[in-house]
């Protein structure tokens, strides 16, 4: 008899707790359906918004109008250096010295041909200089003079005035290039230049558009002789003109 009323009193609190069993059982379902529905709704904005940054999508600004180029040319600079200071460590004790771009047929500079890339040397230069102190390297201005030069009308602290300059430049590298033109552009090679040995012991390739410095035109020069890159709209004439 004692074995009948505990197995009795144990099915009577088992049919008690029931209830509670299948309360507890429905709200962890809820909580799993809102815990799953938060998930896929996650998931989804997150495709939406890695389809905004696809590759195909992104080159659809480049093939904008010259507008968007005009002005641009620090992008394309860091472009060039993140390429070309990719494996090399920022170290204090070297001392880096920017020069100027020149054409790789002649490595001189000609201001008399005109162009919209004639200044594109002197800009490498400035800005591969501002490019290699961001990443910490430390770069020597050797057109800096001994003492501030004064004029009548104006002062400056650069010259090219051999006797403003030191003899002696303690250089380590040289960060230089040279210029290949082409039709819309320049390419641009860089390198650097170990001073003592020559060794290349980095170097970058940039295509540097026209459209940075001067809007396209209709007519340019090209080895002396005018060139027209635009066809001319024609106009048709009416019955009546």
């Amino acid at each position: 008899k004692r074995n009948w009323k505990r197995v009795f009193w144990f099915d009577a609190f088992c049919l008690q707790l029931k209830p509670f069993r299948e309360k507890q059982m429905r709200r962890y379902l809820n909580n799993l359906a809102t815990f799953v529905v938060c998930v896929a709704c996650l998931v989804v904005i997150l495709s939406l918004n890695g389809c905004a940054f696809l590759p195909g999508q992104q080159a659809e600004p480049a093939q904008d109008s010259s507008s968007n180029l005009l002005g641009n040319s620090e992008m394309f600079t860091r472009q060039l250096a993140n390429e070309l200071f990719f494996n090399l460590t920022a170290d204090r004790q070297f001392r880096f010295a920017v020069s100027g771009f020149v054409p790789v047929t002649t490595l001189s500079a000609d201001l008399s041909q005109q162009g919209p890339l004639m200044l594109l040397g002197h800009q490498l230069e400035q800005g591969l200089t501002t490019e290699a102190v961001r990443r910490g390297f430390v770069a020597q201005d050797f057109k800096a003079a001994n003492s501030i030069i004064m004029n009548s009308d104006s002062d400056r602290a650069l010259s090219r005035d051999l006797s403003h300059l030191r003899n002696n430049q303690n250089v380590d590298f040289y960060i230089t290039g040279t210029l290949t033109e082409q039709e819309g552009g320049a390419m641009v090679n860089a390198r650097i230049i170990n001073v003592r040995n020559k060794d290349v012991i980095a170097a970058a390739t940039q295509f540097f558009p026209a459209a940075l410095f001067w809007r396209d035109e209709q007519v340019t020069t090209r080895n002396g002789m005018l060139y027209r890159t635009e066809k001319p709209q024609v106009r048709r004439l009416g019955s009546g003109d």
